[in-house]
Order: C-alpha cells, then sequence, then structure tokens
C-alpha cells in the first residue's frame, strides 16, 4: 500500500500528470522498471535493490515543485531519510549527465552525529550510487586519519562523516569544500543535542554560500528553526503524515516483572519470539558487559556495543549481526539512532529510558520500511507508573502482559518445529540413502525423538519466573486491618532507618512500599507490619533462609510489638566522665606554658611585659620542684642557647645562666 506525502510550501502532487511519483495502485509500480521524477542510474538501482515503492518522504523530496531549492524535512525514525536525500541529490550533483566525471574536489558533504550512522549512510549510498560511477569517502571518529586523508586527496564526489573529525580535515587542509554543491545535515537534532552546533556553524560558513542545504529531522525544535534560517535560503518545509503516530508498524508490550527477575525475562522473550536479530538495550555499559556475559552462558549468539569498543570493534559486530553470525546485541543508547539491520525484529528496553524520545529512537530500530517490529518493555513492577507516563509521554500505546512463560515458550516451539519447511521439503538423491539407512536400524519413533532431542539441544532452556504482584489499590499508612508483622534483626543501634529498610524489604520480598505498613525500630530489633494478601509472596520471595541482607533476617511475630521503655536521661550521663583539663597541674589560664622567652612575667602569657629583673626567672625555674613547671624546660634540653643579637653589645666575660641564655647588662646613663 502506498502512502501519500503531506508536503508543505511548494510540494505537491502534480494532479495533471498521470505518471506522477504516487501512482494509483502497487501493480502500477510493481510493473515499473524506473521511477518517476528520479535519476534514471538511480531508478534502476532501486528496482535491482527491489523497491517497488517510495515512502512519503522519499516522494516529497523529489516532487517537481521543490526543484533543488533548499528543504528542512522531518520525519519519522525508519522512513527511509538516507535514501531520500540521496534521490534528491542526484539532480544536483549530476546536472543531467548520466555518470560523474573523474573525481578531483568533494561536490557533496554528508554530516551524521554517530559513527555507526555515518558508516551506514555511506553503505546505502554506494548501492544507490552504484551505477553512476560515484566516489563516497568517509571521515569518521575512530578511523586511521591518514587512511581518510589519502582518499581525499584521491578525490571524492561525496563525503560523509561526524563533524568532529570533518572539522579536522578542514583544518587541516586535507578537506577542500570550496567547490561543494550541497550539504545534508541528517539527525540534526540529535547533533545540537550532542554539542556539535560549533562545529557544525564552523563547517557552514565555509562553505559556498549558493550550495543547496537540506536538514532532516525527526523533530523541528526552535534550535534547529534557528539553524535552518541562518543557513538555509527560501527553505520548504516538509512533513509527513507519518509524524502524527509513532511507530505504526511496530507493537509495544510492557512486560511487569519482578526486580531480580529480569534477566530471566529477557530471556524468555527472545526464546518465545525467537527474531532473527534482536536489540537489548542497557543504561550503562557495565550492564552490558554482564549481560554479554550471561546470554553469551546461556547459549546465545550475543555481540556488544558500546562506547567504550573501538571504532573497528563495533563495526565487527554490527557485520556479525547482518551476516547471521550472532542474534541478539546488547548496547548502549550508542545503538538508539542510526543503526539499520535489515532482519532485526525484536528490540528489548531491558533499563527504562528516561525520555520519550529516547524511547521511540530505540524502538525506530526495528519496524523500519514497512517491516514489522516488536518492542517490549521489561518493567520492574515497583516502576509501573513511571512506565505508564513514559508511554503516555511517547503518544505509544502499549499492551501489558505477562512475560512468556516456560509452558508458551514450549508450546511456541513446537508450532515453529511442525511449521518448519524442512518437514515438507522432498528428499533429495544425497539423503536418500542415509535416510533408508536409518529407518533400516531404528524406528519411525525413534528417529523422531532424537529429531526432537537435537533440536531442543541447540535452544537455551527457558526461565521460571517469579508471578508479579497484581495491582492492588492505593492504601494510606493507617488501612492496614489484620496485617501481619515481621521481626528484623537491625536496630538503632545498627543505625536502622526506614529510608534504607523500606527499599530493602521490597527488593528481597518483591513488594511495593505501599504493602508495608507501620515500621517501629527498637534498640537491638526492629518490628514491621506487612499487607496481609502480599505475605506469602514475601515469604516465598526470601526464602527458607529467611535473610534479606547477608546480615539481616526476618521472623514472623503473633502481634505488635510491647512498647520499649525508654532509658532516663539520669543513665544516659550517669557514665559520663567530669571535665578534666588537658593536663593535669594546669590552671586554665596556663595551659600553655611559655618556653622560649626570656623575662616572660607569668608562663603562659605569650604578651606579658618584660620583667626587669631577669633573675627571677631563673630563679623561679630553679627552685619550682613541680612537674607541670619540668616539661617546659624538657623542651629546650638539648638545643642551643637562644642568644639575643643585642647581648653582644654587653661587657666581656659576661657570665652564663642556667636559664640558656646572658642576662642583659644595661650600660649606667651618664650623669
Amino acid at each position: 500500500m502506498f502512502r501519500r506525502a503531506i508536503a508543505c510550501g511548494d510540494v505537491r502532487r502534480p494532479a495533471d500528470n498521470p505518471k506522477s511519483g504516487a501512482l494509483n495502485s502497487y501493480s502500477e509500480r510493481k510493473n515499473m522498471t524506473a521511477f518517476e521524477g528520479v535519476v534514471p542510474a538511480l531508478g534502476q538501482a532501486l528496482d535491482k535493490r527491489g523497491y517497488t515503492v517510495l515512502t512519503p518522504v522519499q516522494t516529497a523530496v523529489i516532487a517537481p515543485g521543490l526543484g533543488q531549492g533548499d528543504a528542512l524535512v522531518s520525519a519519522q525514525t525508519g522512513s527511509g531519510k538516507t535514501v531520500a536525500f540521496g534521490l534528491a541529490l542526484a539532480p544536483t550533483l549530476l546536472d543531467g549527465a548520466d555518470r560523474f566525471e573523474r573525481a578531483r574536489t568533494p561536490l557533496a558533504l554528508i554530516i551524521a552525529p554517530t559513527r555507526e550512522l555515518a558508516l551506514q549512510v555511506k553503505r546505502e549510498l554506494e548501492w544507490l550510487y552504484e551505477m553512476t560511477g560515484a566516489s563516497i569517502a568517509s571521515c569518521v571518529g575512530g578511523m586511521d586519519m591518514r587512511t581518510e586523508r589519502s582518499n581525499l586527496n584521491r578525490g571524492a564526489h561525496i563525503v560523509v562523516g561526524t563533524p568532529g573529525r570533518l572539522r579536522d580535515h578542514i583544518e587541516r587542509g586535507s578537506f577542500n569544500t570550496s567547490t561543494l554543491r550541497a550539504v545534508v545535515l541528517d539527525e540534526a537534532d540529535e547533533m545540537l543535542d550532542l554539542g556539535f552546533r560549533e562545529d557544525l556553524e564552523y563547517m557552514l560558513d565555509t562553505t559556498p554560500s549558493d550550495r543547496r542545504t537540506l536538514m532532516f529531522s525527526a523533530t523541528v525544535p526552535r534550535s534547529i528553526a534557528t539553524l535552518a534560517k541562518r543557513y538555509q535560503q527560501d527553505a520548504t518545509r516538509i512533513s509527513t503524515t507519518e509524524e502524527q503516530k509513532q511507530h505504526v508498524d511496530i507493537e509495544y508490550r510492557a512486560l511487569p516483572v519482578a526486580p531480580n527477575d529480569r534477566e530471566n525475562a529477557i530471556i524468555n522473550v527472545l526464546r518465545y519470539f525467537d527474531p532473527k536479530n534482536a536489540l537489548v538495550f542497557c543504561a550503562t555499559r557495565a550492564t552490558v558487559n554482564h549481560m554479554t556475559a550471561r546470554f553469551n552462558n546461556r547459549g546465545f549468539p550475543v555481540v556488544a556495543l558500546s562506547g567504550e569498543l573501538s571504532q573497528n570493534e563495533r563495526t565487527h559486530a554490527l557485520q556479525s549481526m547482518r551476516d547471521g553470525r550472532a542474534k541478539v546485541c546488547i548496547a548502549t543508547d550508542v545503538a538508539a539512532r542510526g543503526i539499520d539491520l535489515p532482519n532485526l525484529e525484536l528490540v528489548i528496553h531491558a533499563d527504562i529510558p528516561k525520555t520519550a524520545e529516547t524511547l521511540l529512537h530505540r524502538s525506530g530500530r526495528t519496524g523500519r520500511a514497512g517491516r514489522k517490529g516488536v518492542c517490549a518493555l521489561i518493567v520492574p513492577h515497583n516502576r509501573r507508573k513511571g512506565t505508564e507516563r513514559l508511554l503516555k509521554q511517547a503518544n505509544v500505546e502499549a499492551t501489558w502482559a505477562k512475560p512468556p512463560s516456560v509452558e508458551e515458550i514450549t508450546q511456541r516451539d513446537r508450532e515453529r518445529f511442525l511449521n518448519d519447511p524442512a518437514l515438507s521439503e522432498a528428499m533429495n538423491d544425497n539423503e536418500e540413502s542415509f535416510v533408508k539407512e536409518l529407518l533400516f536400524r531404528y524406528s519411525a519413533e525413534q528417529v523422531a525423538t532424537a529429531l526432537v532431542r537435537l533440536h531442543h539441544n541447540n535452544q537455551p532452556a527457558p526461565e521460571e519466573l517469579l508471578d508479579a504482584p497484581p495491582e492492588r489499590e492505593k492504601k494510606s499508612r493507617n488501612d492496614f486491618e489484620g496485617g501481619k508483622w515481621f521481626r528484623l534483626t537491625v536496630g538503632r543501634r545498627h543505625n536502622a532507618e526506614p529510608r534504607w529498610l523500606l527499599p530493602m524489604l521490597c527488593r528481597a520480598g518483591h513488594i511495593t512500599k505501599r504493602d508495608i505498613g507501620a515500621i517501629k525500630i527498637q534498640q537491638t530489633e526492629t518490628f514491621v507490619e506487612l499487607a496481609p494478601d502480599c505475605v506469602e509472596q514475601f515469604l516465598a520471595a526470601i526464602g527458607p533462609s529467611r535473610k534479606v541482607e547477608k546480615t539481616v533476617t526476618v521472623d514472623a511475630v503473633d502481634g505488635p510489638p510491647a512498647q520499649e521503655k525508654r532509658e532516663t536521661g539520669e543513665r544516659s550521663y550517669a557514665k559520663k566522665r567530669p571535665f578534666k583539663a588537658k593536663k593535669k597541674g594546669y590552671p586554665r589560664s596556663e595551659s600553655k606554658p611559655e618556653t622560649g622567652t626570656e623575662g616572660s612575667a607569668k608562663p603562659g602569657h605569650r604578651f606579658a611585659k618584660r620583667s626587669k629583673k631577669p633573675e627571677q626567672t631563673e630563679k623561679s625555674t630553679e627552685k619550682t620542684t613541680e612537674k607541670s613547671w619540668d616539661k617546659p624546660a624538657k623542651k629546650t634540653k638539648g638545643k642551643k642557647p637562644h642568644k639575643p643579637k643585642f647581648a653582644k653589645e654587653g661587657p666581656k666575660g659576661g657570665k652564663s645562666f642556667k636559664g640558656g641564655c646572658s642576662p642583659l647588662k644595661r650600660k649606667k646613663p651618664k650623669k
């Protein structure tokens, strides 16, 4: 079924042309070998690729009313934007010719936000421009810059790259932008979100002013409109009807699970749908590494994709998915944009995305170009409300259901096995002799049994899942009639607080905070009240060990605890030691005696007036026998006596005092 495009501005379907780009029926398009409005060489490539109809965005960009002017195009993910701007650029680049001349300087520049998307755009343009003799070069981060420079020097008609690497080539002089006829910004909104505005403005300022500029974006926020107003001339705004309803070819399923059953639920989803290719999104690199190891051990052909991998490793991972060596790719949001796997039938959100935009971009990896796809959200039951709000913000309707059980997976395996084409295919000559030998040595039942066993052995076993609690009415804290009490072996002595007791109980017992009533924390233990309808589930979750943490055990009690007797204040202060000075024997004013200044009036007074009789200091030092006065003398023991500079002015032969320095002798004034 052909879907018409709604194009704003001058773009419209010619009503008087029966052979316009939009045909009346699928059969008319099928019988044609060329597409109206498409350069003949590109039309042949589309036929060779198996295209029968164009998507709305592809039809809109080649409409006669657009011509070779600028355009601001907004279309949903997976609508065929890469082929769309490839078709739109052809008349501008070829300029009426059938093939390109020998490549000298680049004619077109295509900028993409990520390395994966840039390399994918290059692959798409290579088959689209195959019959035109176009030379296409890529400039992306993570690749050898010397190789890219060599390719640019050799000559390229079209250059595809990421903003940072392209700017490096322009600044180093290896990329000449003076002859560019067209510039394409793919996923422009994502590039601005990633902070590439400055790089984009720098590159656009170096290009000729009469260039053709095409901007493609999933949405058109104010930042995109501002950029378009500055760098486009009389741009035509193009949008498609697909924008009004998100992801019509994707079936959304929300699967509530217990928090500890997330990985088991993902295994069962993969086993139930048995997709050719599946993509599992995680929030962090650590989670990607953990799940990759877990699924490898379970027998799934799996690869990882995250930002910590090199570009070569990421390319090999995606190629493994394309050629069938791997079926499951576990990735971070680095794969949320631009990744196009032809056989991607299933997208799983292992971690719920934080924004509606991220949800749509993740899910948009499947259900592309008219193909059907399934998107499964693994929802811990304590995050159901948040997931419902997220789906509402994204304008997506999801079917809420339990994850596939073991019985459902087994039944689905039987159906797939019985409908396998290999069972209905005719026997060839090479197989005939071996089949006869099998039937001669074994009965048909034995052969069938062995076949079933071999089939099951090649499949990972499904997992038993815990039942997620049903949706309960919201309870107040006081509405717990007939609640059951439990005792925890942790109390105030262990710094027990509700803010960490509640998450611990919910996580270990697979309950929500609405199922928990009163919490009474005592000195060495804590009593918790649970709703009656969640007690069985709670006990089953914690198991026979009754442990919710390594050192915290739960036991059922008959009723609420008795009122704990509070310790009186008299007891709490009885054991406290009375105030004592830091050092025995010192008055408060003399806690820090002065040790190095001769003639101080009192020890401990730094700024006291000098005594006229320094002999008093010596005398008091010698005669004092208290222990407290011995310490300052010990501090100066062994050190060279300090002599002030002015001591030399006295008469020769001055005696040295035991206190450490000679006394000051002043001259008698002349009469």
